[in-house]
């Protein structure tokens, strides 16, 4: 099997299981650690540019930290919290769902298009770097509005 079709297929099947934990997650209340640990575990991945064939030109590091902060930002208008029984839980967003579908349909696209002209392990390490710069600016957002809630909640308990 072709290993760009192996890819995205590997690439559909992320995006379904951050669906699926993403709306599991917005039953339970959240909390500081919930929201910092993702990119933490994720930045693991980055081991991968010890690899030569997975290296970045800073062009493409350009290109990819881009892209992936103007993606942060649909990510970063649909997450909000509420606080319910005192506790902040992760507001539903019906828009999330289309978000993240719509942004695994246009990966997939640019990953079919760009996989003519670029190396397959640099195209690989550049959707790395794109995912990661499009979760680090959601995830400090989503802290940011935490920790405002957190307080309010707090400043509410006092009185």
């Amino acid at each position: 099997m072709n290993i760009v079709v192996a890819s995205s297929i590997g690439a559909v099947f992320m995006g379904t299981l951050a669906l699926v934990v993403r709306m599991k997650a917005a039953k339970k209340p959240t909390n500081a650690r919930k929201i910092i640990l993702p990119p933490i575990f994720m930045s693991s991945g980055a081991l991968m540019y010890i690899e030569p064939q997975f290296r970045l030109t800073g062009a493409e590091m350009i290109e990819a930290a881009i892209v992936g902060m103007l993606f942060s930002i649909l990510l970063i208008k649909t997450s909000k919290f509420e606080i319910r029984d005192n506790d902040i839980y992760l507001k539903r967003s019906k828009a999330f769902f289309f978000i993240l579908i719509g942004l695994l349909v246009v990966r997939l696209v640019m990953k079919s298009v760009l996989s003519a002209t670029i190396d397959i392990g640099q195209l690989s390490g550049m959707f790395f770097f794109l995912a990661y710069c499009m979760i680090v600016p959601w995830r400090i957002a989503m802290y940011v509005d935490y920790k405002k809630l957190f307080k309010k909640l707090h400043e509410d308990k006092q009185i």
